[in-house]
């Protein structure tokens, strides 16, 4: 039923099938978070319980993010891209009937974390897919065009499962998730052919999954590719942390104002990653990353001193929207850069990035909530120390000399 994987043409153009189905995978997470935040409160009456104990359903996902990437990333080079989805499938399926049945919150935590595993399987092996099917630049121009599809969860998930909640309880949120799953592993079993080469499946059994990781964490570049994508999404991460009780308790605006804000510069990281695909024409991944990485460096500077200088809003906004905004240039070629170090690898590489971007991303999100004065100043410090980092990681390291 399905071809064998095959030589890929580095530089054919994907259908709108096939961008439909890995932006599915690569949001799959996104919407998984997403859809399930109105809930909360509810979840809470229902079990009589703090909003604590219903925030610890959020940090266990996250967790499980983190650790299921480094397991499942591996698990693609050995037994092969459309088996491991299949199997984070049946996970994720599986989990959400245990959460839609949860008799207590410690069982909902619990089933969080499984739910977690299950969609990040999709998440890490489609990057491998992509890098498995296109070459450095091309990959780099697949991965920007992703995140329009993306971005769409953000936008519309909260308020898609507010709708469901209202008219069918949070019960309902995970009885879509179930849905969710199974349209997935349809969808990969139907009409997503297998692109792991036989080459990468040699590759992935002549070691074991440790010794696999300790020979990428030698290559210089990979660790300096690893941690550019990491300190740029930091980034956004200290903003998703700090920027609600900025925004609605210290400039004083309303919810639905915060909602526009946050939505705005959404737009301003989708946009520069179009911008990036069309950059990518004429110029190669490195050579963006390279100007990309010391233009973020500068606009983080200049947050900071906004920031540390009491500058007005309407120069503080424009400086903060520049500064993550750069993760649209920067974040599509960090990972096709770092795919690129060891492509018969590229399963365990994308379970790197993805269990470094979290762990990095989770310091940042602590660091934010602990640094906290009332002021911009913790978040613009944050997030101007992402971007020198970044911008040091990829001259020092990830640079070829």
């Amino acid at each position: 039923m399905h071809a064998p994987a095959a030589s890929r043409s580095p530089s054919r153009s994907p259908s709108l099938g096939e961008i439909l189905l890995l932006g599915s995978l690569t949001a799959f997470g996104a919407v998984t978070i997403d859809l399930y935040l109105p809930t909360l409160p509810a979840i809470a009456r229902d079990y009589g319980t703090s909003d604590a104990a219903v925030q610890l359903t959020l940090s266990t996902f996250f967790v499980g993010m983190a650790v299921g990437q480094l397991f499942f990333g591996p698990l693609s080079d050995r037994i092969g891209r459309r088996p491991t989805i299949l199997m984070g499938c049946g996970v994720y399926v599986l989990a959400s009937i245990a959460c839609a049945l949860a008799p207590t919150i410690e069982a909902l935590v619990a089933g969080r974390f499984f739910q977690a595993l299950g969609c990040c399987a999709a998440m890490v092996t489609c990057r491998a897919i992509v890098r498995d099917r296109y070459d450095h630049r091309d990959s780099a121009r697949i991965f920007s065009l992703l995140m329009l599809v993306l971005a769409i969860a953000p936008l519309l998930a909260p308020t898609v499962g507010g709708w469901i909640a209202a008219a069918a309880g949070w019960h309902a949120v995970f009885q879509v998730f179930i849905g969710v799953g199974l349209a997935i592993a349809a969808a990969v079993w139907w009409r997503l052919d297998e692109s792991r080469s036989a080459a990468t499946a040699a590759t992935a059994a002549s070691t074991s999954v440790l010794a696999g990781y300790a020979v990428l964490l030698r290559h210089r570049r990979l660790i300096g590719y690893l941690l550019v994508g990491a300190a740029n999404g930091a980034t956004l991460f200290s903003y998703i942390a700090g920027s609600p009780d900025l925004v609605i308790n210290i400039w004083g605006y309303s919810e639905s104002q915060f909602g526009l804000i946050f939505a705005i510069f959404a737009v301003g990281v989708v946009g520069a990653s179009q911008i990036n695909r069309l950059l990518l024409r004429k110029a190669t991944p490195d050579q963006v990353l390279g100007a990309a990485s010391i233009g973020a460096a500068v606009a983080g500077a200049m947050l900071l001193a906004c920031a540390v200088l009491g500058a007005p809003l309407f120069v503080l906004f424009p400086a903060l929207f520049i500064a993550l905004s750069s993760n649209g240039l920067i974040a599509a070629n960090a990972s096709a850069g770092a795919l690129n170090v060891d492509p018969l690898r590229a399963g365990a590489i994308s379970g790197l990035m993805g269990g470094v971007n979290f762990a990095v991303g989770a310091l940042a999100s602590a660091l934010a909530a602990a640094l906290h004065d009332g002021t911009a100043v913790p978040m613009a410090a944050n997030i101007c120390v992402a971007l020198l980092i970044a911008a040091v990681a990829y001259h020092g390291l990830a640079k070829a000399r």
